[in-house]
């Protein structure tokens, strides 16, 4: 499924593992450095594209995890370290020495991983609506057992009717959403589960250098707001960007003000000891 997107798609086998891998822009002329996603649990490539549409002035790219939208389901499980050493040796293979992350619920933690593992490939970092791993402050009740729920991924009318306790926030674009999703494999989605289990960065957050973007929704049911609270309180140079109104997926409800935001901040001056950007 790609449905109206201008991504160039290809299938790419990196360690063993085959992913199917979306890039925009990538051969067109850019001043500014290309984008790694990292989508949220369960998610396929086309649940978040449409940010990657909107920012026309910069190369972007992702890739399914393993089970999930075309990408193969996982032969054996995989852990944040072997994750983070794929996208690198995939951003290798596109000859792409340094990169601004961004990531989004389980994606952020990815992010965060992939920035402490290989930091001198990652310029600056968006957090959005995520935590900083096990060390957090849970979610609604009610929304996580319908977000554990396989329903959500395969029954449009549940995600429809649970859309608001799921997500929380204003709920405009639903439709367009739950239009673009592709469940998982089982065994794809237990995998991703257990992939950040036990997992924290809150040891490491004090001594990460990079600038730091963390933009949460102040009516999020599956990640609250106070999570954000901590990750800003533990990284030296970060700034919290709250979406009011916004749940889960307030980069769908507050797309423009989700836009604007990230050009204000990948755009920004460095700062003075901030390392030198690479050309990508």
């Amino acid at each position: 499924m790609s449905l109206d997107l201008t991504a160039e798609f290809s299938m790419e086998t990196v360690g063993g593992r085959k992913l199917r891998v979306a890039r925009w822009r990538w051969n067109e002329p850019s001043d500014h450095l290309p984008v790694l996603f990292f989508n949220g649990i369960g998610a396929n490539i086309e649940a978040v594209a449409p940010l990657a549409e909107a920012l026309t002035e910069r190369p972007f790219i992702m890739f399914d995890m393993p089970g999930v939208g075309g990408s193969p389901e996982p032969l054996v499980p995989y852990n944040p370290f072997t994750m983070s050493w794929t996208a690198k040796e995939l951003l290798k293979r596109f000859d792409v020495e340094q990169v601004d992350v961004m990531g989004i619920s389980w994606g952020g933690a990815m992010a965060q991983h992939f920035t402490l593992q290989h930091g001198d490939m990652v310029r600056r970092l968006v957090l959005a609506a995520t935590t900083a791993g096990m060390i957090m402050v849970p979610g609604n009740p009610a929304a996580l057992t319908k977000m554990v729920n396989p329903r959500r991924y395969v029954d449009a009318a549940f995600m429809e009717e649970h859309f608001r306790t799921l997500y929380g926030g204003l709920t405009g674009g639903k439709h367009e959403h739950i239009g673009r999703l592709t469940p998982p494999t089982p065994r794809g989605y237990v995998y991703q589960l257990l992939c950040m289990l036990g997992w924290t960065s809150v040891p490491a957050l004090p001594f990460l250098k990079k600038d730091v973007l963390i933009m949460m929704g102040d009516e999020d049911q599956i990640v609250p707001l106070a999570n954000g609270k901590i990750l800003e309180s533990l990284i030296p140079h970060s700034r919290l960007e709250i979406f009011e109104q916004g749940g889960h997926l307030f980069m769908l409800t507050h797309r423009e003000q989700t836009i604007s935001c990230l050009r204000g901040f990948l755009d920004a001056p460095d700062r003075s000891d901030e390392p030198d950007r690479k050309a990508a």
